[in-house]
């Protein structure tokens, strides 16, 4: 018999998971071309081809032996590191090191690593409704408490009045993504800064450190010049959660890396303590032959004017329809208002046309539909009739 928690677990299911599956079965029945999944944000868009260059190369030039063993730290090769932590000082003027960066199964990965480190059982996470479903599981797995913020329906930018009243002697955590899953929105810098304030106002009261956990697999996919600040420059408590998945578009390939600043309170701990939990959680290091393919690959990255043009279409497309939605700033996902309450009964309907939506209470976001627009351009000119007959029946 499984665990009692594993059977919560089951029964929540990820819904974009559900959904997904769904598509398959579908497309079995009636045709792949006739099915329109907006479900997963599994990128469309290949690979750069310095990465296919790259793996041809590391494997004819590498040991064999050397490049499929363990490494020698949890934390990753030491030279790839060092290139992370370069590249990092570049792009946003930090001064990180090679001893900053901790390689990573995906963001995913360093995101469970560092809950590992940080949570007490019944130690307090807090969210920003909407936000992605998974860090419920995350935060369970180490016996915390979710904590939800409700969502400003307005412009989806953080409650901020709310978050620092629920800010409690129990508070570890805080997790941010921006750019936003499911909303496609980029926190603003007076949002960062005043989150930042809040911060630092309760660790003096509390006496306590809060650490703001930032996931950040979306920050190269922004769109009309819009710049997404980097944390760490705001908050010394901060740890970054980055993944490879959407920038390269590897998200089978589980890649990433935490950034742990020297800022943060008691640093060399809290990174020898992420080093070993990569390896009791299972992960052990990173994959071996993908570190080395983002060693190469650090100035690459996926054409986003492919998820441009999906955008545009898209949210135009809709907004003549009748339906509202928020304009996405970043990443690749469109979150549209429900024309009806109960938005489950409206994802019914859309499936009644072969149109897969993942509900918004999936996101802590009722009311609301989550659009995945990485799918082919040609998939989505032929949704978008099927959008238009969903539409005429609510408007």
């Amino acid at each position: 018999m499984i665990s009692e928690k594993m059977k919560k677990m089951v029964l929540n299911n990820s819904e974009i998971r559900k959904m997904f599956e769904e598509g398959n079965r579908m497309s079995q029945i009636y045709g792949k071309d006739n099915v329109y999944d907006f479900s997963l944000g599994n990128p469309n868009v290949p690979a750069p081809p310095k990465v296919k260059e790259a793996i041809i190369e590391i494997l004819n030039e590498e040991n064999e032996l050397t490049l499929h063993g363990y490494t020698n730290s949890n934390s990753g090769y030491m030279e790839v590191r060092n290139a992370v932590a370069l590249s990092l000082n570049k792009r946003f003027q930090t001064s990180f090191s090679g001893e900053n960066i901790i390689m990573t199964v995906g963001a995913a990965g360093g995101l469970n690593v560092a809950l590992k480190v940080f949570l007490n059982p019944e130690d307090e996470v807090i969210v920003f409704s909407p936000y992605f479903g998974e860090y419920r599981s995350y935060v369970n797995n180490f016996d915390g408490v979710l904590v939800e913020i409700s969502p400003n329906t307005e412009n989806f930018q953080p409650k901020l009045d709310e978050f620092e009243k629920k800010i409690t002697e129990r508070t570890k955590v805080v997790i941010i993504n921006t750019p936003n899953n499911p909303t496609g929105v980029v926190y603003s810098e007076e949002t960062i800064m005043r989150i930042a304030e809040i911060l630092n106002k309760k660790q003096k009261e509390y006496g306590s450190d809060i650490y703001l956990l930032s996931d950040e697999p979306y920050r190269e996919l922004v769109y009309d010049g819009e710049k997404v600040p980097y944390i760490t420059k705001y908050y010394e408590n901060t740890i970054v959660a980055y993944s490879y998945s959407k920038s390269l578009s590897l998200p089978g390939e589980r890649i990433g890396y935490l950034v742990v600043p020297d800022e943060v309170s008691e640093c060399k701990t809290v990174r020898s303590a992420m080093n070993v939990a990569n390896r009791i959680l299972g992960f052990v290091n990173a994959p071996t032959l993908q570190q080395k393919v983002v060693e190469k690959c650090l100035e690459e990255q996926t054409d986003i004017s492919y998820y441009n043009r999906n955008r545009e279409t898209l949210y135009k497309s809709l907004t003549n329809y009748g339906f509202s939605c928020i304009r996405p700033k970043g990443a690749f996902y469109l979150f549209m208002k429900s024309p009806i309450e109960d938005e489950k009964e409206f994802c019914k309907e859309a499936k009644e046309l072969h149109i897969l939506l993942v509900p918004g209470s999936s996101f802590g976001c009722a009311g609301y539909v989550r659009i995945a627009y990485c799918v082919s351009y040609e998939m989505l000119l032929k949704a978008l009739p099927q959008f238009k007959k969903l539409a005429k029946k609510y408007f």
